[in-house]
């Protein structure tokens, strides 16, 4: 990521200050100076300087608008006397903005807003759409949503992550129903993160897991050795059914939270800690003793708890089987949870979209912008993944690794 360096002076602070829309000003005037030093990185040279490494000629500036949530910028925009400079900033700026912006749009246009959300287009954009204008944003938007959520996936994942969440959807008939929507995230062989589904469902179910990851498959998903979720059974399913052979881990938090919901208010504090203590044990020896010692100290004051332990142990532990320096990252799906907080963000704006096609829109482009920050960085070094990958294949030659822990 290229970073600028950008200067405001004692008295343009002082006049900021005075302004009625004193950040929006600020914004105005640090996104200026990086188009200034976007141009001069593209000639080579400062303005007025001189030096022969320059490759072209300043021709002034433009003005244009950029619609935002402190309101509308007008912008000053250098141009060179070829054409030649572009620049990504406002594409990548308003993605998202544009997203959340037009699916409130649409409930202004469709007739099911309310005087809020008027209040609310005015704050974010400083302006009104025409239902013209809003059809041919939404065309654009669609567009590259669409190619980013049916991409051809050309290299392996060797892990995903996958969970749901749910939103309410306005349908043709006036109801409003609940609609899922499926994130699946993968860690290609290299190591970085992708956010490779994202599916609007009419429920949680096997069959709707199953297609969800039969269209992945369909674009090119393969090399699947290690699958973490929660205990949804309708996932488990589907996961065991598209991906054989696959590690399926199940999520520690949410096994947490499935223990919670077991045991009364009073022994809520100690059955955490403990449990705790279970599934942070250094090694699978070591955690069954400490689930041994949690059956014998809650079996009477927090039996159905004890059975919930009991019955998830193996799955959540089947982390244990990876080299040590993976379990922390592939033991619970908090990864997705922080997308899943993200979009319930920008969701609470809307509270209801006016269609599945609007919530696909919003969400994918959300998506699609984090799934290019995710590329600046490797999320998890794979040699030792692949290489412990590999010995289980070699040890159990009929599947890609083994199902569950020894």
């Amino acid at each position: 990521m290229k970073q600028y360096d950008i200067s405001i002076s004692r008295e343009q602070m002082a006049g900021l200050l005075s302004e009625e829309n004193v950040f929006g000003d600020m914004v105005r005037e640090v996104i200026n100076q990086v188009l200034q030093a976007q141009m001069s990185e593209h000639l080579g040279a400062d303005k007025y300087e001189r030096n022969d490494d320059r490759v072209g000629m300043r021709n002034g500036n433009r003005t244009r608008q950029l619609k935002t949530r402190v309101g509308t910028l007008v912008l000053t925009v250098p141009q060179t006397r070829d054409g030649s400079f572009s620049t990504d900033l406002f594409r990548k700026y308003q993605r998202n903005e544009q997203a959340l912006v037009l699916s409130i749009m649409e409930m202004y246009v469709q007739g099911v807003s309310t005087r809020k959300v008027t209040e609310i287009t005015e704050q974010l954009c400083g302006t009104s759409f025409s239902k013209s204008t809003v059809s041919q944003l939404c065309m654009e938007l669609d567009m590259r949503v669409k190619a980013f959520a049916q991409r051809r996936l050309e290299v392996e994942y060797p892990v995903l992550m996958v969970d749901a969440l749910y939103i309410k959807s306005r349908q043709a008939d006036d109801r409003i129903i609940s609609r899922g929507v499926f994130i699946t995230t993968g860690i290609n062989a290299k190591g970085y993160r992708e956010i490779i589904g994202i599916d609007v469902m009419n429920s949680e179910s096997t069959g709707t897991w199953v297609e969800a990851f039969n269209q992945l498959k369909a674009r090119g998903l393969k090399g699947v050795r290690w699958v973490v979720s929660d205990a949804h059974e309708g996932l488990q399913q589907a996961i065991k059914q598209c991906f054989t052979g696959a590690t399926w881990q199940r999520c520690q938090v949410h096994l947490m939270r499935n223990i919670l919901g077991q045991c009364s208010t009073r022994h809520r504090a100690e059955v955490a800690a403990a449990v705790k203590l279970v599934l942070q044990a250094p090694d699978l020896v070591e955690a069954r003793r400490r689930q041994a010692e949690f059956v014998e100290r809650f079996a009477k004051s927090a039996p159905k708890a004890v059975a919930c332990l009991e019955a998830g142990f193996e799955d959540a532990m089947a982390v244990m089987a990876l080299p040590e320096k993976y379990r922390k990252r592939l033991r619970t799906t908090n990864m997705q949870e922080r997308l899943n907080e993200e979009i319930r963000r920008r969701e609470r704006v809307i509270r209801i979209f006016p269609n599945d096609d609007s919530a696909l829109r919003l969400i994918g482009a959300m998506l699609a912008e984090q799934n290019e920050v995710w590329q600046e960085r490797k999320y998890l070094d794979m040699d030792e993944f692949t290489e412990w990958a590999t010995a289980r294949t070699a040890a159990c030659p009929d599947h890609d690794v083994v199902v569950r822990v020894d």
